[in-house]
């Protein structure tokens, strides 16, 4: 927003009137009177994409999902750009490969993979979901992206061998996140998830990918574990690319939506 020329405010729950009950309509008319656009991430399971579809239902001005339980447009539109970077406008017939890796450190929320299931087919790309049984994402992402896939003219599958996902893949985006669809106890969703430590992005992996294959993270990945450093640092990496053109994707969207309000 200062890159844009204007000035953005920081307000955590705590310190608004939502701790204290306040609806998301009267939330959004106040926030209203004081600037011209809301940004809103909150990952709660169950609570997120609800909470933000709601303020927007209600606001006289823009808002803008930062990332939900369900979505994470901000991340997946700048990893189109990305893509577009390294391949050119053209994306058809790419093949797009989403996998779930294993991480140890907190429970990552699904709205970055299903994001990416739904948008790639978009553009014609051929997409793989690959993860653990345990792990599926929530049922109507699934849905559409297997209906995106076919009025677009592309496949989507799913797949739970990480090898077999990799094969002659353009693109390579191997993440973690919770067994959120399985299991909410934390208990579980940690003891799940160690049984399946083998699904780490290396090198053999990556051998296994097109030559000139990229692979890619939306950060931060636990290095060691998500993914190596030989292939984190190597030449397929293109997470620091990926970084920058979330900013970029962000600004363009603001001055999109916000008009004429931008000095």
């Amino acid at each position: 927003m200062t890159q844009l020329g204007g000035h953005a405010h920081f307000l955590t729950e705590e310190a608004t009137q939502i701790g204290h009950g306040e609806t998301p309509r009267d939330t959004a008319h106040v926030l209203a009177r004081y600037g011209d656009a809301i940004a809103i991430r909150d990952t709660t399971y169950g609570r997120g994409n609800r909470f933000i579809t709601a303020m927007a239902k209600d606001s006289p001005i823009p808002v803008y999902n930062m990332q939900c339980d369900v979505d994470h447009p901000c991340q997946s539109l700048g990893d189109v750009m990305t893509i577009q970077e390294r391949f050119g406008k053209q994306t058809e017939g790419l093949k797009f490969v989403i996998s779930w890796t294993y991480a140890p450190s907190y429970t990552r929320p699904l709205s970055v993979p299903q994001s990416l299931v739904w948008l790639m087919p978009r553009f014609g790309m051929d997409v793989v979901l690959a993860h653990p049984p345990e792990f599926r994402l929530m049922p109507h992402t699934i849905e559409a992206a297997a209906r995106l896939a076919e009025e677009n003219g592309c496949r989507f599958q799913v797949v739970h061998d990480m090898d077999e996902a990799f094969k002659d893949a353009d693109v390579v985006y191997p993440k973690s996140w919770g067994c959120l669809e399985f299991s909410q106890d934390p208990a579980v969703i940690v003891e799940t998830a160690a049984k399946y430590r083998g699904w780490i992005c290396d090198q053999r992996r990556m051998d296994l990918t097109a030559r000139k294959s990229i692979y890619m993270h939306c950060m931060p990945y636990d290095r060691g574990v998500e993914v190596t450093d030989e292939v984190v640092d190597g030449p397929h990496s293109v997470v620091y690319d990926q970084a920058e053109n979330r900013l970029h994707i962000q600004k363009a969207i603001m001055a999109l939506t916000m008009g004429g309000r931008l000095p």
